[in-house]
């Protein structure tokens, strides 16, 4: 018979359930949609921005940061299409890695932030993609300088699941492009790109 101490023991418990935690941290995390609990969520502003990238006189792709976003979401895992988001932009918090262009961006030749402080997207139907159940389109109404405009973006799941400090977090990116001339900014058109394209990422968190 062999014998094995009772600190091989207790050790190779330790180990055990170690390595049984890790399989259920695991194993909580899911990319597959339905399993994502359903509810309210609030984006957590931390890991939540817009990123918008513009022709800059055809010398480059001018890109910055729209930081400080606002967004509910209302997840339907068993029906997505019952599924809402209702974002707030503060056009105040543009991040454009230049100081005499953000305050150029607060002006009437661009956001107009004296009078339009805050532009918003409202969603009004959310279809799943067929074909593959973490991508879906969103389309919603943009409100941008007092101009309201329907938005349609391309939005896929990325995970979610319980994260740092046990917080549920459901993780998305998107993608949209608009004509800046739709919602009157017509600055240096058409030298100054008219199409811009925004990618959206953010991550949810349940209240």
């Amino acid at each position: 018979m062999r014998f094995v101490s009772r600190t091989a023991i207790a050790a190779a418990a330790s180990i055990s359930l170690l390595a049984g935690g890790a399989v259920v941290a695991q194993a909580a995390l899911t990319k597959v949609p339905v399993e994502v609990q359903a509810g309210a969520y609030d984006l957590d502003s931390d890991h939540g921005k817009i990123t918008w990238s513009v022709d800059h006189l055809g010398f480059s792709t001018y890109k910055g940061q729209f930081v400080n976003v606002d967004a509910d979401l209302v997840l339907d895992p068993a029906d997505p299409s019952a599924s809402t988001l209702t974002a707030t932009i503060p056009l105040t918090e543009v991040d454009s890695n230049s100081d005499g262009l953000d305050a150029h961006l607060q002006t009437a030749d661009f956001f107009d932030t004296a009078n339009h402080p805050v532009a918003t997207y409202v969603s009004r139907s959310v279809t799943v993609n067929p074909g593959d159940a973490t991508r879906a389109t969103v389309v919603g109404d943009l409100t941008l300088r007092g101009v309201t405009r329907p938005v349609t973006m391309e939005v896929k799941f990325n995970q979610a699941g319980p994260s740092m400090g046990g917080v549920y977090r459901a993780g998305f990116d998107g993608r949209a492009t608009i004509q800046r001339s739709d919602f009157g900014i017509n600055f240096a058109l058409p030298v100054l790109g008219d199409e811009v394209d925004l990618h959206v990422e953010g991550e949810f968190t349940r209240p």
